[in-house]
């Protein structure tokens, strides 16, 4: 959905693109794996010539957003890709292959079954480059903190994060990123904004430690989960900014439309569509 929004008002001095807009926001909402469609609509923008100059993102739209602000402009693409590359396990293959395996006189979904499995063996074994379970089981562990409200550890990401993104570029102005993460102790929505402050690896792992699979992340004593929590999409950041002639492209990732279920993969899959769609509903 791209969302185009005008208002007449003193000019703000740089573009980044010959578009007649000052600002070009691009929002990227929280939606898991499904981030990756957010690369390749980013990798869209970029062969038509358009340049966000505002990236505003939750969850693993915020790292998405860290990825692309943090890179020299000619390898965000690539940057993306790698990004998206590293985090992703290899996707389960059937040896009979899809065509024999459609053909069985039993039908099933053959897409649903293998996203089914690679899911499971996610949750079992982790990401690499994003996160790995804790062991013992914080449902057993005798320790307090990170190892007993969280099932994984995102330290692989920390490390991914500063591997891929050069935070002196974010933060040097070119463009701004704003990204949400949900206050735990107020339960309020907080944006860290590279127009407020310097960003660093801990603010972007803030917004997507969804629980209680990642741990709450600790900023200035205070501690963080995922924005999604709150707010799926940060489009109300935009919104608020200082009024002026304004581009914003909104990528959603989840269908305010469907059909009736007629199964449990489908009953997930719709509940998660509804849950996290209505997280930014007007």
């Amino acid at each position: 959905m791209l969302n185009v929004m005008r208002e007449q008002t003193n000019p703000v001095p740089q573009r980044s693109n010959s578009l007649p807009y000052d600002v070009v926001a691009l929002v990227l909402q929280g939606g898991g794996a499904l981030g990756a469609y957010q690369a390749g609509v980013y990798e869209g923008l970029h062969e038509a010539g358009i340049r966000p100059n505002w990236l505003a993102g939750i969850s693993i739209g915020a790292l998405n957003a860290a990825i692309i602000a943090g890179s020299p402009e000619g390898e965000r693409v690539a940057r993306l890709r790698e990004f998206w590359e590293t985090i992703c396990a290899f996707s389960i293959e059937w040896p009979a292959g899809e065509g024999l395996a459609n053909a069985l006189p039993f039908a099933f979904d053959i897409n649903s079954v293998r996203n089914a499995m690679a899911a499971a063996r996610a949750l079992i074994q982790g990401q690499p480059g994003f996160f790995k379970p804790r062991f013992p089981s914080p449902l057993w562990s005798p320790f307090s903190g990170d190892s007993a409200t969280s099932f994984y550890d995102t330290a692989p990401l920390h490390r991914t994060l500063e591997k891929l993104v050069d935070f002196d570029r974010l933060n040097s102005g070119d463009v701004r990123v704003s990204v949400g993460a949900v206050n735990v102790r107020t339960g309020n929505l907080t944006y860290f904004d590279t127009a407020e402050r310097r960003l660093g690896p801990k603010h972007f792992m803030a917004s997507g430690a969804l629980p209680p699979g990642f741990p709450a992340v600790e900023i200035e004593g205070e501690h963080y989960w995922d924005g999604g929590v709150v707010s799926n999409t940060p489009l109300s950041r935009v919104l608020s900014g200082e009024p002026c002639d304004t581009l914003t492209f909104q990528i959603d990732l989840w269908s305010a439309k469907g059909h009736v279920p007629h199964d449990m993969m489908e009953v997930s899959s719709r509940q998660k569509d509804i849950q996290f769609r209505a997280a930014h509903a007007p």
